[in-house]
């Protein structure tokens, strides 16, 4: 029984702290540390993002408040908000980024056997960036327009539990295209992406290496049909042809055919035109593949509400990736203790509950709907009465 540890103990417990250590030690985190190490920096970050604080100042008043309990949830003595600050800005965010790269390889395992509905064995990834807005005063190195600063966090996401298997965090001036050439392609797997990924140099070397990709076509195509396989309109595929690229450019660079399908979206009414190298799925599945690439929306969509991105706790660039891979690892291990422990509730549900009861002392389990909520033997819980009758 867990009667003596928090709830914010027990999640804890379940990262892989040997493999913590040893990413600390490879990267000198803990050199000539004397008050701050950086178990205790990532725990501080950790309590920070599953209890929504804004600020370092909230950080150390709502540890403060807790004093009694923090030796049991792994710190020596109170976090002063200064040498969190420190520690942010100086500690090699590439620390974080390697430890949730550990943590994402868990996830995707426990994740493989997740079903999209459409009989593939192959992997299926969603490709998309999403931009966080900064202060141009307050973050003058995130380049991204003359009045505005940003940073882009590309995301590969694995649609088989919505795990993130590859994240680059840029300024806001590198162009999704290129986070392609920083892809290793994995053979066999299929890679959806949005028109702004169209590069039919970057797209053949996918195709070279054994990859398949789904994306939308243009509207300035220049291509000519090969043949024609046959299609059911009723389903709203309209044609589901091969194509040759007539671009003097883009024949030099793609030189193989490609798959060309038109579908009628019969709940927008729009036709929508879909490009490929995956020549023997059904056209439905292709299309549906791509509707699945919805799903990275809604990945950033949750982490910038759920998770604390949006609002940093320093203004280096060290600090802010420090802080974007702890909250990605936070949403990892979430994923990770959802799968385990076999919870129904969703991930949204996991942190809003854990949020206002991090420094509870109960099984994990029973925090949670539909957890064992039996009172462990041992513990009395008679209720005296107030008012005896």
């Amino acid at each position: 029984m867990n009667l003596g540890k928090t709830l914010f103990a027990q999640i804890m417990d379940f990262l892989p702290w040997k493999t913590f250590h040893r990413i600390v030690a490879r990267r000198g985190g803990d050199k000539g540390v004397r008050t701050l190490t950086c178990a205790e920096q990532y725990r501080a970050m950790a309590f920070a993002q599953l209890t929504y604080r804004e600020s370092l100042r909230d950080i150390e008043a709502c540890l403060v408040a807790q004093a009694a309990k923090l030796y049991h949830m792994g710190f020596r003595e109170p976090v002063a908000r200064s040498t969190l600050a420190d520690a942010n800005e100086l500690r090699n965010w590439r620390s974080w980024a390697d430890f949730a790269g550990r943590l994402i390889t868990q996830a995707r395992a426990l994740y493989a056997r997740e079903d999209l509905g459409r009989d593939l064995s192959n992997t299926v990834y969603a490709l998309d960036s999403t931009t966080i807005d900064l202060c141009l005063a307050l973050f003058p190195w995130a380049n991204f327009r003359a009045t505005k600063a940003a940073v882009k966090m590309h995301t590969l996401l694995d649609l088989k539990g919505s795990i993130p298997s590859f994240l680059h965090i840029s300024d806001g001036t590198l162009h999704d295209v290129h986070a392609l050439d920083l892809l290793t392609p994995e053979p066999g797997a299929i890679y959806v992406m949005d028109r702004g990924y169209l590069d039919f140099t970057r797209l053949h070397a996918l195709h070279l290496a054994g990859a398949f990709f789904v994306t939308r076509a243009k509207s300035n195509l220049k291509a000519h049909r090969v043949y024609s396989m046959p299609t059911d309109r009723k389903t709203g595929i309209v044609c589901d042809q091969r194509i040759a690229l007539d671009g003097f450019y883009a024949k030099q660079n793609y030189l193989a055919l490609l798959r060309r399908v038109r579908f009628n979206d019969p709940e927008t009414g729009k036709a929508l035109v879909f490009l490929s190298n995956q020549m023997t799925l059904p056209a439905a599945t292709i299309c549906a593949l791509y509707k699945h690439r919805w799903q990275v929306e809604l990945f950033f969509k949750w982490i910038k509400q759920h998770l604390r991105i949006k609002r940093f706790f320093g203004t280096s660039e060290n600090a802010v990736k420090t802080q974007i891979w702890i909250a990605v690892s936070v949403y990892v291990l979430i994923a990770i203790i959802k799968k385990r422990l076999n919870l129904d509730a969703s991930l949204y549900t996991l942190l809003q509950i854990l949020s206002v009861t991090i420094f509870e002392k109960m099984p994990l389990q029973q925090a949670f709907p539909g957890g064992d909520c039996n009172m462990p033997e041992g513990v009395p819980c008679n209720q005296l009465t107030l008012f005896p009758i």
